[in-house]
């Protein structure tokens, strides 16, 4: 793997590499999922599910920055998919709650050991210091994203 050093690059230069290498990483895991299953859409609407627990089909269209017929769309085919499901609001009676179905859940968790397989194998290539800078660039990362 080339070693590329960044000690005379500008926060500037950085951020643009930076940027760039995670959206590349991000896309190239996104691929290691089944071709024809869940398009990255309705995998995005239901991992915000998942994670972010029930919410109402507004919350979830804020969340994932669609518009709510776009929303109606994508939630129609995970419930056809078993993978969402609906139950009443408890305070307002003209709303029903999105969550993920414990199938919706398995069906994540799959996805994630399939990108966490390639991801690895990929890291066992590199050299143990390989190794160490990318962990310790993870925990930079980490921090980054708390911030």
């Amino acid at each position: 793997m080339e070693q590329v050093m960044a000690m005379t690059e500008t926060p500037a230069e950085i951020t643009v590499r930076l940027r760039d290498a995670i959206t590349r990483l991000n896309r190239r895991l996104r691929q290691e999922r089944p071709v024809g299953d869940l398009t990255v859409t309705q995998l995005s609407a239901l991992t915000s599910l998942h994670l972010g627990g029930a919410l109402t089909l507004r919350e979830l269209s804020d969340v994932e920055r669609v518009q709510p017929p776009t929303m109606t769309k994508i939630v129609a085919k995970l419930e056809e998919r078993h993978l969402v499901q609906r139950t009443p609001h408890p305070t307002d009676g003209r709303q029903v709650l999105l969550s993920a179905t414990a199938e919706g859940a398995a069906v994540l968790v799959s996805y994630q050991k399939m990108r966490d397989e390639w991801l690895a194998s990929k890291l066992a290539n590199l050299t143990p210091g390989e190794r160490d800078t990318v962990a310790r660039a993870a925990s930079i990362l980490e921090a980054l994203a708390r911030a």
